[in-house]
C-alpha cells in the first residue's frame, strides 16, 4: 500500500530544472528566487468532485483541466508561468488513477514550462487545489480595472461547446454519440491562451482582460464593474464552437454569452490597435473576435447582428447560487 510519501515520490517528484524553482519538493517550504525586475503573480483553483466534475472522470483528462483552469488565470494577467503546488485529497491511493493524473498534468506542465514545487495530499473526497506562480514586469499585467470608452472587446478561440457538452451529459439535451465527444474536448481539455495573454501584455495592446470560466456575461461584468464602464455586446457575433455553431440561434446565443467553462480570455483594447491586435494573435496562432465595444454609460446591452436591443435574461455560474 502506497504512504503519503511513497506517493509523492513515485507519482510527483521529478528531477529539479535549474533554471525555476530554487528549492522544490522535499522540504517544508519551496524556495522561488525572483526574477529581478519581475513581479510574482499568484493564483489558486479548486476543483471538487461532484461540482466541478462528473464523478468517475477520466484521470488524465483531469490533471490537464487542474493545471490548464489555473494557467488560465495567468494568461488572464499576461504572467509567464513558473512553478506550481498541488493538494490532493483523495478517497484512497489508487495507482492507475495517480500514473494517469500526473501524466494529464506534467504533459500540460511541460508545454508551458512549469514545474511542481510542491503541496501536500491527504485521504478525503476528491479535491484538487492548484496555486500557480507566473512573472510579469511592473506596470504590464493586464487587469480588470483598465478598460475605457471606445476601446473593442475581444474574444479569443470560440465559445459554448463547454456548456453544450455539460448539456449533453445532463440529458438536458439530445445529442449524438460524435457530437458530444467533439464537444466534451472543451469541457475536459481546455486551452489556456499563456501565449496570447503573454503578448498582449509585453506589447501593451490590452486595456483590461480577464479569462472566461462562469460565463462572458458575468466574467465581463466583472470588467465593466472595476474599470467604472458600460459595454455593448453583440451576441451574434460571439465566436460559437464548431459543434454548438450548428445549433440554433437562441442556444447559440445562450450557450456562447453565458455558458462557462470556454476558459478563452476577454480582453478589451483600443479601436487604433485593431491590425496589433490580429497580427499578435496571428502570430500565437490563436484566432480573435472583435464582439463589442466599451462605452461610457454603465451597463451591459446585449444586441444582435443588426444592432437591434435583445431582452434577455442571461445569468453566468455562481458557485453558492446555481
Amino acid at each position: 500500500m502506497l504512504s503519503e510519501f511513497d506517493l509523492i515520490q513515485e507519482y510527483f517528484q521529478r528531477p529539479r530544472h535549474p533554471a525555476r524553482a530554487t528549492l522544490g519538493i522535499g522540504d517544508d517550504c519551496a524556495l522561488l528566487t525572483p526574477t529581478p525586475g519581475m513581479q510574482t503573480a499568484i493564483s489558486s483553483d479548486m476543483l471538487v468532485e461532484g461540482r466541478h466534475f462528473f464523478a468517475g472522470e477520466d484521470a488524465a483528462r483531469l490533471g490537464h483541466k487542474a493545471l490548464a483552469v489555473n494557467l488560465s488565470d495567468l494568461a488572464a494577467m499576461g504572467a509567464r508561468p513558473v512553478g506550481f503546488t498541488l493538494a490532493l485529497a483523495l478517497p484512497s491511493a489508487d495507482r492507475d488513477w495517480l500514473a494517469g493524473f500526473s501524466h494529464g498534468m506534467f504533459a500540460l506542465a511541460d508545454a508551458h514550462d512549469i514545474e511542481l514545487i510542491g503541496g501536500d495530499t491527504t485521504k478525503g473526497p476528491l479535491t484538487i487545489c492548484i496555486t500557480v506562480f507566473g512573472e510579469v514586469r511592473p506596470g504590464q499585467a493586464l487587469r480588470r480595472s483598465g478598460a475605457r470608452a471606445g476601446d473593442d472587446i475581444w474574444i479569443s478561440g470560440t465559445l459554448g461547446d463547454a456548456r453544450l457538452a455539460l448539456g449533453g451529459y445532463r440529458l438536458e439535451l439530445s445529442m449524438d454519440a460524435a457530437s458530444l465527444q467533439a464537444a466534451a474536448v472543451r469541457l475536459h481539455t481546455p486551452t489556456p491562451r499563456v501565449a496570447l495573454g503573454m503578448l498582449l501584455a509585453q506589447q501593451g495592446l490590452a486595456s483590461s482582460a480577464i479569462d472566461i470560466s462562469d460565463g462572458l456575461v458575468g466574467d465581463l461584468g466583472h470588467i465593466l464593474k472595476q474599470s467604472g464602464v458600460g459595454a455593448t455586446l453583440d451576441l451574434d457575433a460571439l465566436p460559437a464552437g464548431a459543434v454548438l455553431v450548428t445549433r440554433d440561434a437562441a442556444m447559440r446565443r445562450a450557450y456562447t454569452a453565458a455558458g462557462g467553462d470556454d476558459y478563452e480570455l476577454c480582453f478589451t483594447a483600443p479601436a487604433s490597435a485593431r491590425a496589433d491586435v490580429l497580427a499578435a494573435a496571428a502570430s500565437v496562432a490563436t484566432p480573435v473576435t472583435r464582439v463589442g465595444s466599451i462605452e461610457a454609460a454603465p451597463g451591459l446591452r446585449l444586441v444582435d447582428a443588426a444592432g437591434a436591443a435583445l431582452d434577455l435574461q442571461l445569468e453566468s455560474f455562481d458557485h453558492f447560487t446555481s
